[in-house]
Formats: structure tokens, sequence, C-alpha cells
């Protein structure tokens, strides 16, 4: 669903989407934390990322400021575009001309693997919520860096282990050629052959490059397997679904359609006729207990009918939460001073908040909570705007992201 991007630039938490000009340069050192939000506002990822995640983002900071109104935060949004050299520019900018101390969401893996030496230089804070390369706490981890939400591994362990066990032993892969796609398709790989499973085949295409995916889907068909994988999201996985669906794919029941990564946005997109019975993983679910409802009473009246947070998303207001709850305890002017500082300040407190549950954040930047298989619902089994979800099985939170062992983060100690 559409939302009306200048009603988040138009508040006071809001300020220009790509600086703050002479007079906040000018403030760059004061006693103001400044938060970076970098998403898509307007491309393939905008529902799924997007002006819904600056909501989450703008939640945390105002519960933060009502309880703490010492501490001043602001605000600033951008749009990558989906464009590497678009965001990390932007990045650059907001580090050495803007005094940006913090940036979250980073929707985009090659973004988020690009920053990585610009943080460090800059000893900045870099919260990721939508990318999902798991390398970025592997052989690409930085001590200015935290992976929040969820990450490839955890979803295409998830998903991949309990689908096999299931009976979903031959797969084939439809995967987006970039960092995300091609991390997704590997994990989900290593874990169906781990259970037993194996791969009847795979197809990449070049990511944002097609609206027709009849050749793929046909290749599938052809391959004999019983597990169809998409390692997409947002349109470009809507228009898979839609376009399986138009096929007949599934083969009434007999071949089950799998996201390696998927989103509730997703599945309202495209609706209950075509997505009920996909298999995914999220780490989040507005209708899972009696927290994750009381965060989403409070955060509708910021999000148009109808459109219920993400992981992703949720993440925002997770990761957000607790890095400002980091900034109390360090104080305003060592955490500006020193992201490293912030970033050893938060991984020793624990987490804890409406959307994820107590939580920790581990040695090589790992956030670690549950995760959830879920099922979508028939639309005859829905009840209600959001009611998309049947819980299939719980992973623990310490199984559900990938050992900090066989991660390969060169400064963590093993």
């Amino acid at each position: 669903m559409a939302m009306d991007r200048r009603s988040f630039l138009g508040t006071s938490l809001a300020v220009t989407a790509f600086g703050l000009g002479p007079a906040g340069r000018a403030r760059a050192a004061d006693d103001t934390i400044r938060i970076g939000h970098i998403t898509d506002m307007s491309g393939i990822y905008r529902d799924v990322e997007g002006p819904t995640s600056v909501a989450c983002t703008r939640q945390a900071i105002e519960e933060f400021t009502a309880a703490n109104p010492g501490i001043r935060v602001e605000l600033v949004v951008a749009d990558h575009q989906n464009k590497p050299d678009v965001g990390l520019t932007i990045i650059r900018k907001w580090f050495d001309e803007d005094g940006i101390d913090v940036i979250t969401n980073v929707g985009n893996s090659a973004i988020a693997l690009g920053s990585r030496g610009i943080l460090q230089e800059r000893d900045k804070v870099s919260i990721v919520t939508s990318a999902g390369s798991s390398d970025l706490t592997g052989k690409s981890c930085s001590p200015n860096l935290l992976h929040w939400s969820w990450d490839s591994w955890c979803l295409a362990h998830s998903t991949a282990t309990a689908l096999v066990k299931t009976g979903g032993t031959k797969w084939f892969f439809v995967t987006a050629d970039y960092a995300f796609g091609n991390a997704a398709q590997a994990d989900a790989t290593r874990f169906v052959e781990a259970s037993g499973g194996k791969v009847a085949g795979a197809v990449k295409y070049p990511y944002g490059s097609t609206a027709d995916f009849s050749s793929f889907l046909l290749q599938a068909q052809a391959s004999g397997a019983n597990v169809v994988a998409f390692c997409n999201s947002g349109t470009e996985l809507i228009t898979c679904l839609k376009q399986a669906q138009e096929f007949g794919l599934d083969a009434g029941g007999k071949v089950r359609l799998a996201a390696t990564v998927g989103y509730i946005t997703d599945v309202i997109a495209m609706g209950l006729p075509v997505a009920h019975g996909l298999s995914l993983t999220e780490t989040f679910y507005w209708d899972l207990n009696d927290r994750t409802r009381a965060f989403m009473k409070r955060i509708a009246p910021k999000l148009p009918a109808g459109v219920f947070p993400n992981m992703s998303q949720a993440g925002d207001y997770s990761g957000i939460t607790h890095y400002l709850k980091a900034v109390k305890a360090l104080g305003v002017a060592r955490a500006k001073a020193s992201g490293r500082d912030t970033i050893a300040a938060m991984k020793q407190m624990p987490t804890d908040d409406d959307c994820f549950g107590p939580g920790r954040v581990r040695e090589d930047g790992r956030k670690i909570h549950p995760a959830y298989l879920f099922s979508v619902k028939a639309p005859a089994e829905s009840k209600a705007p959001g009611d998309i979800y049947k819980l299939v099985s719980t992973i623990p939170a310490e199984e559900a992201f990938r050992p900090v062992a066989e991660g390969g983060c060169p400064f963590v100690k093993t």
C-alpha cells in the first residue's frame, strides 16, 4: 500500500533527506544524536522496507525521547534507490558533512557490505535490518556493524530443514543474482543436502531485470522438484508466485512453494488466494503474542489501514531502541565520539523489546532471538486483516542463527 513520503519528512523528527545543510554541519559536534535511516523509498522493496520502516524507527525515537527528554534525537531519511553507488555516497556524506552518528535499515546487501570500510574509518554505527547476507557477521563482520532482525542463514536453516523433514526432498531455486540472492541459495542448498535432500536445479536472473519469470518457472516444473524456492523478495517474489499459480506449478499441492526470504508485506500484497500454503520464516509477527500485539497497537496510528510491519521493519524499532539505551548508559558525548564503544555497550546489555522479546547481541554483531516457520493461511482461515500466518515451528534463539564459530568473523576468537 502506498504511503506519502512527505508524511515522514514533514515532522519535527525528520530533516532533509540528503543532509542537514550548513546549519546542521555546524552542529555536527553538538549534543544531538542523529540517526540516518537509509532505505528503499521508491523501488521494488519500497513496501518491505521504505515508509513503514521509517515509521518504526520514529516510534523508537518518540518512545525514548518521551522517557528521556534531556537527550535530543534527530532522524534523517534517504532513498538509496537500490543503487550501491548512490547508497554509499549518501552514507559517506552523512558521516563526513552531516553529523550522522548511526545508520539503520540499509536495505541492500551490497550497500551494507560496501559501507564497512566507511564505518570503520569514521568510527560510526550501522544497524542493518533489511539486508540479508550472512557475510555481515561472517567474513565481512565489523566492530562497527550489527545485524538485526534476520539473515540468509537463519531463514534458510529454518525453512529448508523443516521442509526436507516433512517430505520436501528435491529442490529447485529461482534466484536473483546479487549478494543476498546468492547467499540465500548457498545457505539453503547446504541445509537441504545436510538434511538428506538434493537440489534438482537452479536458475539465476539479473536482479531487477525482468517481470516475466515464465521461462524460469517452466524449468522448475520440468525438473521434477517437489519444492520450488524463491531467493528474491519484494515485487519480484510477488510476481513469481502469481505466475507460478498461473502455471499451476504447485500441481495441486504436490509441489511446495517456499520463500527463502518472505514477509507479511509480500503476502498481503499478493493476497491469500495466491500465497496460501507458502512456507516462509520470519522472526517477528504482529499477532504472535501479547507484546507484539501491544507494539502493533502503538505503531498502527502511523500506518495506513491494512499495513502490518514485517520483521525487517520491526527490527528498525528494536535496533534503535537498544542503541538509544546504550547512548543513555554511555552518555551522549561518548556515544557520538566512538561507534565502537557504543556497539560494545550494546553487546554487553541484554536486549528486550515488544517486537522480539528478550535476546542479546553476540560478539560477532549478530542479534540473537527466536525464529518462526510459518505457513500462509487459506482465505477461509483468515478472520481479520493481518490474520495471515499459521505457526508451524519455533526455532530457539541459540539455534536460529549460525554458530559464531562457523561464521569466520576475523575479530572474534573461537
